[in-house]
């Protein structure tokens, strides 16, 4: 039995020193390099909790260190939204994704090796109140963790994945057709399926182009950027690949699949002309077009392309530093814009102490958003975010530049479950008990004289390893579905959830949206 796991392994190992495409391209200098020093200090007004509502006994977003203590947590907290069903598994991975009536849990290595469904797992949620797990996608890119990889294009029925198993992986990447979404089928036996037919990809996060032709890979260490083609989705093969900045993370795409918005592991946003690479000119070229940094948040995680009143804008989150969720105008991609900010009040500079108090032994994530949906890209209504351990929020961005909450789900926490939760990544990493990915905005507190030793002391100080589960972890993007939100948390898995009407109306073209 273990047996394909080692030879998994040194297939891996093998990838990772595939070296990259000939020739790989640094982009051009950047046409501009604009930063924004501004940080904002304003929370999202709060939502007004009703019905049967367990709402957050403090601060917007905070899980307190008594509630972690009691137990309490693992109740959960809940405002305006109600629990269908879901499905735990053994945990959800990084990301997961969704296409017609069914989730595919993301694969997190080395834990999802030990079953009982190894890889990917496929779950029928034609009934939402009881999922089911119909298979499980075993290819090795899927067994080797497909972190922040796995994606899918409703144009084309396409579902891909990358294999990453520690941060960065290489040359394994899986495609399949879901025209049947409860049995994919996979269509590359070849390249990127086969060990010894490696793609020369890094791999950490992805997206596809919207006509479904282009997948986009991208690493974190170094930054390389990959387009692959997918015409042939049995032959897939690398047409581009390039190195626009030193540690790149995931994309949103233009409608025409001609700009790239590339988020930036420093904190920032980077503009990349795709035109090229849509065209399949011979030789593609694919220049920076500009660049946007900014300091209240870094490891910027996602881009969503939408437009309000025919303007251009992105929904970019930063996945640590407790930038939030920032409202950036690219009317002009050559000199985007942050025009906005969401934020929780426990991501302010002034909380950043009693952010530490409770989040000291919950490990190295803290409040910080990761992925979010718009629920549709063309004037969207409300904006869906998985807040790490803030848990699902849901906004009213009707109105870009006056933000509200309307709705939150933090899922009940999984205290003392960590050896049943195999394929969550919460639990293996907490190994490690300290918020350690939140310290550059401490230190920003600091610095502003906000932050007060007192305040960031509790009964959880000295906890720096060996930390527990007293919240989830909430990665992926709540995917809508009319009324509903279809959620995975690292912890709790896939989740069904229904949003009280009285605060959300589905638009009647309602089309659930990240980015890419």
């Amino acid at each position: 039995m273990r047996t394909p796991y080692l030879r998994l392994l040194a297939a891996v190992a093998a990838a990772l020193l595939v070296p990259p495409i000939a020739g790989i391209a640094r982009a051009e200098p950047p046409g501009v390099v604009q930063e924004d020093r501004d940080t904002a200090g304003t929370a999202v007004a709060r939502a007004t909790c009703a019905g049967d509502s367990l709402p957050e006994p403090g601060l917007q977003g905070d899980v307190p260190a008594a509630e972690r203590d009691s137990g309490r947590s693992t109740q959960g907290y809940r405002c305006n939204i109600s629990r269908l069903g879901g499905y735990a598994g053994r945990g959800a991975g990084i990301t997961s994704t969704s296409f017609d009536h069914c989730v595919y849990l993301g694969s997190f290595f080395p834990g999802n090796l030990l079953g009982p469904a190894q890889g990917v797992q496929v779950i029928d949620v034609a009934d939402p109140a009881n999922p089911v797990l119909t298979t499980t996608l075993t290819e090795p890119a899927m067994l080797a963790g497909t972190w922040e990889s796995l994606k899918v294009n409703a144009a084309r029925k396409l579902l891909v994945g990358t294999g990453v198993p520690a941060l960065t992986g290489a040359g394994l990447i899986s495609v399949y057709d879901i025209s049947d979404c409860a049995h994919p089928r996979l269509l590359n036996p070849g390249p990127g399926t086969d060990l010894a037919l490696p793609v020369p990809i890094t791999a950490h996060e992805g997206g596809f182009s919207p006509d479904g032709r282009t997948y986009w890979a991208s690493g974190v260490v170094p930054g390389i950027v990959s387009a692959v083609d997918l015409t042939d989705p049995a032959a897939p093969r690398v047409i581009w690949q390039g190195m626009p900045g030193q540690s790149m993370h995931g994309m949103g795409l233009r409608a025409d699949g001609n700009r790239l918005y590339l988020a930036n592991n420093m904190g920032g946003l980077t503009v990349l002309d795709t035109s090229a690479v849509q065209r399949r000119d011979p030789d593609p070229q694919v220049p920076v077009l500009a660049q946007l940094t900014w300091t209240d948040g870094w490891a910027t995680q996602q881009n969503v392309p939408v437009t309000y009143d025919g303007v251009p804008y992105l929904f970019s989150a930063d996945e640590a530093g407790s930038g939030g969720v920032k409202l950036i105008d690219i009317s002009d991609d050559t000199h985007p814009r942050v025009v906005n900010t969401l934020k929780l009040e426990i991501n302010l500079p002034e909380h950043r102490d009693s952010a530490v108090a409770s989040s000291m032994g919950g490990s190295l994530f803290a409040y910080d958003a990761h992925y979010c949906a718009a629920d549709r890209p063309v004037d969207p209504t409300a904006l869906a975010c998985g807040w790490i351990s803030s848990g699902i929020r849901v906004f009213d961005v009707r109105d870009p530049f006056q933000v509200r909450e309307i709705a939150y789900y933090n899922p009940p926490a999984r205290t003392g479950q960590n050896s049943e939760l195999w394929n969550s990544p919460h639990a293996l990493a907490s190994i490690i008990g300290v918020p350690l990915l939140g310290a550059p905005s401490v230190m920003q507190a600091v610095e502003q004289g906000v932050f007060d030793p007192e305040q960031a002391a509790s009964s959880r100080t000295g906890e720096v390893a060996f930390g527990d589960l007293s919240t989830d972890w909430c990665f992926s993007a709540p995917e809508w579905r009319g009324n509903q939100l279809w959620a995975a948390c690292a912890d709790n898995g896939l989740l069904t959830l229904q949003l009280s009407p009285d605060v959300y109306t589905p638009p009647a073209d309602q089309h659930s949206t990240v980015g890419s």
